[in-house]
């Protein structure tokens, strides 16, 4: 399967809006390793308007001048596409403004700067404010940029705010943090971000459902046995031992990324690519989810923690052993699960999911396996069953799609092989460096929601999250750590598709070669 030459949609179809960005958190990796790349290479690729700048806002009281010189520093050493008179022209773009986030004078001295930037770069009284943040102070910020007046919309100008993720840790502090933003901001205002849904497959996905006749008459439970979604990284904690040891997989990537991945993969055909007519087939997939009891949560679920091992042929410590992590800690590390949509579509086909840190390999993937033929009509040549076929979508770090089908090997004898009919995105050519947030901050800028969260999404996905979070709370493991760094998990977690007959699909990867 190669790609054609037909002329294609272009997602970017007219600049964005004249705005400022304002992103609180200006200091932090977030910032210096994906936002100013990101608008950098939205600039570079004439998608951002004249009428554009940057504020950077942290609590170290520095110049513009330095704010930009070691701004610069930084972000040229981790990109290597910041660099030459595009980054010149971006970086004279960029501002600093600084203080505390729970004073009113760091607000009061912040709206001042926004004036001063509009003037000179006309930038038509539209500001994004980004929470680039730790969650611990999403409300405070967004209190005191309301007590300043910065969120009011008025004479056409718009005001909209990017949260970052995690939204809550469980259900009643997601609401809570949802009461608190609603105090000063609209629904509408609100664009609560997930950057895996910034990636290309994630959006091909309705592209690949609904823009091609011969899928969606099969997808369904006439036609798919069950289906896989795995997020599996080779990495540890890392650096970030005390967020993980508070959050664990569950919170980290399963309520969020996962949940979004298998509402795309599930959900009915929208009306039209409308953002809120996507978002709601969206909701109604997590709503068919039905939360399970204590009992179901034990049968249908599996946790993990990662023990030493190797990784890459190298030896690493266990999650245990990790900085900023407790030398007795219950947090899970590896999550599997088994969900059940309760609708016409999916009824009695079993969702997997699972995501841990430290296994095999880095891979996300989502797996459509079909039911196998209803007759075998090879015994003879001695095939008395046949496997399946399957439909494997590649989200990262390779990007591409496979269908598996069988076939006959050359020869007088019946003899069967697996063959794949395979595209990746090295089939378009040489794609410009993306760091993965260029199209949701357009998005954002556009006034486009369709990827991001809405309120009901969160509240759905913390009601299947929170009744497993708070069993395993209740029933903590004695078998951490159970599984070694560079393997693919606990034993439990094959014997959960075991009992149901069927097994994890080894993720591999994408070739780049047809």
């Amino acid at each position: 399967m190669t790609a054609t030459d037909e002329k294609p949609a272009c997602a970017f179809d007219r600049k964005a809006d004249p705005c400022i960005i304002v992103i609180f958190g200006a200091a932090g990796d977030l910032n210096k390793r994906k936002l100013l790349p990101a608008l950098h290479n939205l600039r570079a690729n004439r998608l951002l308007p004249d009428e554009f700048a940057v504020v950077g806002v942290a609590r170290r009281e520095l110049s513009h001048q330095v704010f930009r010189e070691q701004t610069t520093r930084e972000v040229q050493a981790l990109s290597a596409t910041t660099r030459g008179p595009s980054w010149i022209d971006f970086a004279a773009r960029l501002y600093y403004s600084y203080g505390d986030f729970g004073e009113g004078a760091t607000y009061e001295r912040l709206a001042a700067q926004l004036i001063e930037v509009e003037k000179r770069h006309h930038t038509a009284g539209n500001v994004v404010f980004y929470l680039a943040t730790p969650p611990t102070v999403f409300a405070e910020i967004v209190a005191g940029l309301g007590r300043a007046g910065l969120l009011t919309e008025r004479d056409g100008k718009w005001r909209r705010v990017i949260v970052e993720k995690p939204f809550g840790r469980d259900l009643a502090s997601a609401e809570a943090l949802n009461y608190e933003l609603h105090k000063v901001l609209s629904e509408k205002q609100i664009y609560r971000i997930d950057h895996y849904l910034g990636k290309e497959t994630v959006q091909n996905l309705l592209v690949f459902r609904f823009g091609n006749g011969v899928v969606e008459p099969i997808w369904n439970r006439r036609y798919v046995d069950h289906v896989q979604i795995t997020v599996a990284e080779d990495l540890g904690v890392e650096r970030r031992g005390g967020y993980y040891d508070k959050a664990g997989v569950v919170r980290d990537m399963i309520q969020n990324h996962m949940f979004q991945l298998l509402a795309l993969v599930a959900m009915e055909p929208p009306s039209t690519l409308a953002a809120e007519a996507v978002r709601n087939e969206k909701v109604k997939v997590l709503e068919a989810i039905r939360p399970m009891s204590g009992d179901e949560v034990i049968r249908n679920t599996v946790r993990g923690q990662y023990g030493a091992g190797m990784v890459g042929g190298k030896a690493v410590p266990g999650y245990r052993e990790e900085s900023d992590v407790a030398p007795a800690s219950n947090t899970e590390t590896y999550a599997a699960l088994e969900l059940s949509l309760e609708n016409w579509r999916w009824a009695k086909v079993p969702f997997y999911l699972r995501s841990g840190k430290r296994l095999g390999r880095r891979d996300s993937e989502i797996v459509i396996q079909f039911r196998r033929p209803p007759l075998a009509l090879f015994r003879q040549a001695g095939i008395d069953q046949i496997g399946a076929n399957r439909l494997v979508i590649h989200v990262q770090p390779d990007e591409g799609i496979d269908l598996q089908m069988k076939a006959k090997i050359p020869g007088p004898r019946i003899q069967l092989r697996t063959v794949k009919l395979s595209f990746n995105y090295a089939d378009f050519g040489e794609q410009p460096e993306a760091t993965g947030y260029e199209r949701l901050l357009y998005d954002c800028m556009i006034g486009d929601s369709t990827l991001f969260h809405r309120e009901d999404m969160v509240r759905a996905a913390w009601q299947i999250a929170t009744p497993i979070l708070e069993a395993w709370a209740e029933r903590p493991a004695a078998d951490f750590p159970n599984y070694a760094a560079g393997s693919w998990g606990p034993a439990a977690a094959d014997e959960l598709l075991a009992c149901d007959r069927r097994s994890w699909v080894v993720p591999e990867a994408v070739s780049k070669k047809r």
